[in-house]
């Protein structure tokens, strides 16, 4: 007897789940758990990080990435305007910002406020402003396309509404375009959050403190002392209780503005 077109999906699902199972039951029974227990998961090494990399480590995280995001965001929303700005010569100042930083690597940029440019200016950073500027402005470059996208997404029926109640220009802008263009785009900034965090990361470049390590710096140090790669995975357990539940807020708005788009609002 043929199977119908349902049986046989069902069938291959089927066949994938078996696959699946058979793969995790062989591995499983191939691996010394034993030498991964000590290696990865020592639980006398994972207790030894704490509380330090909360008190210090994850906060620090935190802060670096909350500076450059905040200064990101501001600094993005600017070149944004600028982009769509009737203007040539600010056209083009943003077009080649946001060129020039979305090609560079990160990497780079900290170096270069790290070292580069104290050394050619004569100019002394902290560590929490060199942070600051350097993942502002490659964040900011990422940010202006993100809010640019969501600006040109509003419709145009409600700059003409707004236009035909009187307003100028630039109060249509800030009152009506803008904040309907941040709902729009706010699941791809959580995202960019996310990755700014993980980029927290390069701060090691600098030359840190105890008092200033980051997550990855904590683990890296703490691994030189210890037979193991238990701080790593301790740190990168601690990146994720960050990056989790901003992955979930993300999807989250990003329902949500699914359902926004499926009932516009009219301006009243």
């Amino acid at each position: 007897m043929a199977l119908t077109g349902r049986q046989r999906r069902s069938a291959g699902r089927a066949a994938q789940y078996l696959l699946l199972v058979a793969a995790v039951v062989t591995l499983a029974l191939m691996a010394n758990w034993g030498d991964l227990q000590r290696g990865f998961f020592d639980l006398a090494v994972a207790a030894a990080q704490f509380p330090d990399i909360v008190t210090t480590a994850l906060i620090n995280t935190v802060v670096y990435t909350a500076v450059g995001f905040s200064f990101a965001f501001l600094l993005g929303l600017v070149l944004a305007l600028m982009r769509l700005s009737s203007v040539g010569p600010y056209r083009w100042i943003a077009a080649a910002y946001v060129e020039l930083f979305r090609g560079l690597p990160a990497l780079l940029v900290f170096i270069a406020f790290g070292f580069g440019v104290p050394i050619a200016f004569h100019l002394r950073f902290t560590t929490l402003s060199t942070v600051m500027l350097a993942l502002g402005l490659v964040g900011a470059a990422y940010i202006a396309e993100t809010l640019r996208a969501g600006i040109q997404a509003v419709p145009t029926g409600q700059i003409e509404a707004a236009r035909s109640l009187g307003m100028s220009p630039g109060r249509a802008m800030v009152s009506i375009v803008i904040p309907q263009a941040f709902r729009i785009v706010l699941p791809s900034l959580t995202n960019e959050l996310i990755l700014l965090v993980k980029d927290s990361s390069l701060v090691y470049l600098l030359g840190l403190t105890g008092a200033q390590y980051e997550l990855a710096k904590f683990g890296r140090d703490a691994m030189n002392t210890s037979p193991t790669l238990t701080p790593v995975v301790v740190s990168g357990l601690c990146y994720l209780i960050i990056t989790i539940p901003l992955s979930y807020l993300s999807r989250s708005l990003e329902r949500r503005g699914g359902a926004a788009a499926r009932t516009p609002e009219v301006l009243a």
